[in-house]
């Protein structure tokens, strides 16, 4: 066989694709549909850096796929342009909370975007956090002019972390003389500010903007947008571009998975040497995003939500529907002693199982028992076979996955 013989077939199949990283979350296009107002909003409260004022910070709201971070970054860097056209000094720095998820890691690279030299730049562990800090003000005062800071996900850092990061960055204008910081938040939780402590609600002083949900008018807009710059010409049928984004209208106005369910689509078609991207494909592809989801989820969840999660599967398996937290909790404290794991309070396992609720993995709505109170109703929002088998994957629930629990059960099926 020739060196390039494996892969001389899949050389020869017609390319579908023109410019498939247009359809990658990464991708700020110079136009965003449907986001002017959000768009205006936001640069309405940091024109007041061309002038050499501090802006107001801001805290951005909404569910994923509506355009946050595409928003920040495209009006940051609008503003750090303008900088330059002005003679203003801008520095605009992004930072994924959902990567850089510690108090250390975010100063570090707040820190570093002023070091020139690689020698001479913070290392990612070994510094007091105070010696970080330090090192990250002289920076930002060297620089001068105003510093734009958007930490993306930054619930999932307060989170993991607490609140210190926010307190020092929310302060740090106190000690500044020649430069002037903005911070700027993103979150999909619109009540995780409920939880900072509150010296750092009053000291971020934010004002806040909302991302409403796309409809499926708008997400067909974005997509006709994207598919004009990734496919080639007359590659889609035409009802793919109308079924991604009726699929993703339901869920939420999810501009990213209407872009995924787009491009999964042409990588499938393209495998198969399709001349179009076709129906069928969108509906392969749905299947395929949901499984890929649910299995990275599902994978990095911590033993004990697994274990939660787990008992929800076995009861449904075992034809009990809509559950309670104390029916979950029951079989869960089970499969515990099954696989040899401490039983939680059930009332922290009613807080991993809002957790598996937040992820979409579960449904839990609040139902009244009458005069017996209120209780939290379970439906799983996940396949149930091909969920188990990627929990029966860690050893430590091997055994507890084959554990008889529910009504058939019960009754010796």
């Amino acid at each position: 066989m020739s060196r390039n013989g494996l892969f001389e077939a899949l050389l020869r199949t017609e390319p579908l694709f023109k410019n498939k990283e247009v359809l990658r979350h990464s991708y700020t296009p110079d136009e965003l549909p449907h986001r002017s107002d959000q768009i205006n909003q936001l640069a309405a409260i940091l024109v007041s850096a061309l002038r050499g004022e501090t802006p107001s910070n801001v805290f951005i709201y909404g569910k994923t796929g509506t355009g946050k971070t595409a928003v920040a970054r495209y009006v940051g860097k609008e503003l750090a342009k303008a900088g330059q056209e002005s003679n203003t000094t801008i520095t605009y720095i992004y930072i994924n909370c959902e990567v850089v998820d510690t108090q250390y890691r975010v100063l570090t690279q707040i820190a570093n975007n002023f070091i020139q030299s690689w020698s001479d730049r913070i290392p990612f562990t070994g510094w007091p956090t105070d010696e970080v800090y330090a090192k990250l003000r002289e920076k930002i005062e060297e620089k001068g002019g105003v510093t734009v800071i958007i930490l993306d996900e930054v619930d999932k850092l307060v989170f993991k972390s607490g609140d210190d990061v926010l307190y020092n960055l929310s302060r740090i204008n106190g000690e500044l003389k020649k430069a002037r910081v903005n911070v700027m938040g993103i979150s999909n939780d619109l009540k995780f500010t409920e939880f900072l402590d509150h010296r750092v609600r009053s000291s971020l002083g934010e004002e806040e903007i909302i991302f409403p949900p796309y409809d499926a008018r708008q997400l067909m807009d974005i997509l006709q947008q994207r598919a004009g710059m990734s496919f080639k010409d007359e590659a889609l049928e035409a009802a793919v571009i109308p079924l991604c984004a009726a699929l993703a209208a339901q869920e939420h106005g999810d501009a990213r998975r209407a872009l995924d369910l787009l491009r999964v689509s042409g990588e499938i078609a393209e495998r198969e040497g399709a001349r179009k991207v076709g129906e069928a494909h969108v509906r392969r592809a749905q299947n395929k995003i949901e499984l890929d989801r649910v299995t990275e989820v599902v994978r990095t969840l911590p033993t004990q939500s697994k274990l939660v999660l787990l008992a929800g599967i076995l009861r449904e398996e075992g034809g009990d529907k809509g559950l309670t937290t104390g029916e979950v909790y029951d079989t869960y404290a089970t499969l515990c002693q099954v696989a040899n794991m401490d039983v939680l309070t059930q009332r922290r396992v009613t807080d991993l199982l809002s957790e598996l609720d937040m992820m979409g993995i579960l449904n839990a709505r609040v139902i009244s028992k009458g005069r017996y109170g209120r209780t939290k109703e379970i439906q799983l929002s996940v396949p149930l076979a091909e969920t188990k088998a990627v929990l029966r994957e860690d050893p430590l629930l091997e055994a507890a996955c084959d554990t008889p629990v529910g009504k058939q059960a019960r009754l010796g099926i």
